[in-house]
């Protein structure tokens, strides 16, 4: 039997070797970060080399890196913290493809916050800038779409966000690992990453966020990462997250022309073989992620067919997998609601090759046949 294909890599990542190594000299030394003896002062200096390793790998000071337990509470910190930290300023603004931790603002904060409209390809619409104004305390952009790969400019948005007075947050937690990322180079105020995307463990990511915002922060306690978040470190995770983003950067580079190469393939070979496919996004993009809709099937059912011959992919993020219903994110870019239910998301990494994309071209003509005709 063929050895299972992973092709789900911007769901959750394998956990890289080098991770798993730094964590395993970690996960027993006691102390708690916060204590003032030896045990603690040795936790607390894992943590903070940590945080400067990673702040390296971001080009940003290790003062902005505020440790979360992922991507959601990272970006859950950015637009409330933003929210009641600007009291003058009520509302928020959020583009039209954003992840569920960013969306569910809308009903967090009923009737203040403006979503901005994206054209076909998932990019923030000029006109849709205007919508930023003197009462947007924050813009939170995705840099990378998690559905699609496509890589929002943030340039225009940040000078309409500069020119208004708001702040400019990116979600870049698709980005990290894939595409260059650097935080003063960006000029943004907020940046969210976590590790379990790019093989760090999962329960841990990062705000970067600049010291100067006035960031109020939405829960309560010893106020442990710069007064914005609080609870007691994760140490050993810190450390496998540092790793892990070391290892990811060291060769960006090459892995995203690899990756670039792999994707070229599966959509010309995709396009080639199966009639009535659509691939979701133009350039750039993610070399990391790829979206096609095959029309005239139910993605669920497709899904399951690729399943059952090995091969693991999405029907779109991983917070909304498991309910059936069109992706958000293609509809926002105005696809119909047969064409967003018909979508599947194949995403790489270190461990995908050739030869997964072989399988996977093998496979896709005889199972997109039957799934159009379970349809």
């Amino acid at each position: 039997m063929n050895e299972p294909v992973y092709l789900d890599h911007a769901a959750g990542a394998p956990l890289l070797e080098v991770a798993y190594a730094a964590m395993g000299e970690v996960w027993r030394l006691p102390g708690n970060p916060s204590s003032l003896h030896a045990a603690g002062r040795t936790a607390r200096r894992l943590l903070e080399e940590s945080r400067e390793s990673l702040a390296q790998c971001l080009g940003a000071h290790p003062t902005e890196v505020v440790f979360t337990s992922g991507g959601t509470e990272a970006n859950n910190l950015a637009l409330l913290g933003a929210a009641a930290g600007r009291t003058d300023r009520p509302r928020l603004a959020i583009g039209g493809t954003e992840h569920p931790s960013v969306t569910g603002v809308l009903e967090r904060l009923p009737g203040r916050v403006d979503v901005l409209d994206v054209d076909t390809d998932g990019r923030l619409l000029p006109s849709a800038l205007e919508r930023i104004g003197s009462q947007t305390a924050l813009v939170s952009v995705m840099l990378v779409n998690n559905e699609t790969g496509v890589v929002q400019p943030l340039e225009a948005t940040l000078a309409k966000a500069r020119q208004a007075g708001a702040w400019l947050h990116t979600d870049a937690v698709q980005a990290f690992g894939h595409v260059p990322l650097d935080f003063a180079a960006l000029g943004v105020d907020g940046l969210t990453v976590t590790a379990h995307k790019l093989g760090g463990p999962v329960g841990i990511g990062a705000l970067v966020v600049k010291r100067n915002l006035a960031l109020a922060a939405p829960g309560f306690g010893g106020g442990q990462e710069r007064k914005l978040r609080s609870g007691t470190a994760m140490t050993a995770l810190a450390v496998g997250f540092a790793a892990a983003a070391r290892a990811s950067v060291a060769v960006l580079t090459d892995e995203a022309a690899r990756l670039g190469v792999l994707r070229q393939r599966l959509v010309g070979g995709v396009t080639a073989s199966v009639a009535g496919v659509v691939v979701n996004g133009t350039a750039p993009v993610s070399p990391a992620i790829v979206n096609i809709t095959f029309t005239g099937c139910r993605a669920d059912d497709l899904l399951l067919m690729l399943d059952a011959a090995g091969l693991d992919c999405s029907t779109g993020s991983a917070c909304t997998a498991g309910v059936h219903q069109p992706s958000e994110v293609l509809l926002a870019m105005g696809r119909s609601e047969a064409d967003a239910s018909a979508s599947l998301r194949f995403s790489f990494g270190p461990g995908t090759d050739d030869s997964a994309v072989e399988r996977l071209l093998n496979v896709l003509p005889e199972a997109v046949a039957r799934a159009r005709a379970a349809a």
